[in-house]
């Protein structure tokens, strides 16, 4: 395998756990779209590339499709067999995939493409999707209407700070960008996803992505909240003493916010962005 970006090969490793137990799944509309659009059927051959815990994994099951994931980090490869021994799971990066030349019908990236050298993996996952195939991406992104909710993810900001696609993101717009294997920036009309993760321009393996966008709701309790901010990769990877004053930040907000002090459970809003491109003949 190529090389795993050390942040997320910390983090990840360390955290799984959290990962699996916090982190939102997609919502029912979204794997719809993508399921419509991509031409997903018993049979399709489909790889669930950097597949985390299997968070999207599991909703690609019902399909009937020969699916494969596909993770680097051995900790999260560990919990995906745990939670669906079913799927075969292979250790690969995008930008070095195991697989032969035009042998899968659909990539499908969640919450991972910016971990990769894109211009390396579209010319890679252009290799194993055959024409007329499909490439797949969709994120879970940071909405920041509801005051606290931006109160925690403003101590966020501050953690991931260090990130290098922050700083791609800065010279875009001004605006904090992604975190690893996290979500994007607020839903604030900054540039969209697909401005960022072109191959490049008139790139002959790809047609334009198309995009959607969904929107949920992931319902829970503080604890639950402060597992969530846990599994982040930038949280994760911190030192325990860093870490714990982190989460002290987010657990003081959850206890005197006024909409957050006396509820059980708590909504953290999220907007769902997706997007495919076709693999051109």
């Amino acid at each position: 395998m190529s090389e795993v970006h050390e942040v997320a090969a910390r983090g990840f490793g360390s955290e799984a756990a959290a990962y699996d137990r916090a982190r939102p799944s997609y919502p029912p509309d979204a794997i719809t779209w993508l399921t419509q659009n991509l031409r997903l059927r018993p049979g399709s051959r489909i790889v669930d590339l950097a597949a985390g815990t299997g968070k999207l994994t599991r909703l690609l099951t019902d399909i009937g499709a020969d699916l494969v994931a596909m993770e680097p980090v051995t900790a999260m490869r560990a919990k995906l067999r745990e939670q669906l021994p079913q799927v075969p799971v292979l250790a690969g990066v995008a930008e070095a995939l195991p697989l032969a030349d035009s042998s899968i019908d659909a990539v499908i990236v969640a919450q991972a493409f910016h971990w990769f050298d894109a211009r390396r993996a579209m010319t890679e996952i252009a290799r194993v999707v055959r024409p007329g195939g499909h490439l797949a991406l969709i994120w879970n992104a940071r909405d920041r209407s509801i005051e606290w909710v931006d109160q925690v993810w403003s101590v966020m900001d501050r953690v991931e700070r260090p990130a290098p696609w922050r700083d791609e993101q800065a010279e875009r717009d001004g605006r904090a960008g992604r975190d690893g294997r996290d979500e994007p920036a607020p839903s604030d009309g900054s540039s969209r996803q697909s401005e960022r993760y072109l191959a490049g321009p008139n790139d002959a393996n790809w047609s334009p992505w198309t995009e959607g966008t969904f929107f949920h709701v992931q319902y829970s309790t503080h604890d639950d909240v402060i597992d969530r901010m846990r599994s982040v990769s930038h949280i994760a990877a911190l030192p325990p003493p860093s870490q714990r004053g982190v989460l002290d930040e987010i657990r003081n907000i959850l206890s005197e916010h006024p909409q957050t002090r006396q509820k059980a459970t708590v909504g953290i809003p999220y907007r769902v962005d997706a997007m495919f491109a076709e693999r051109l003949r």
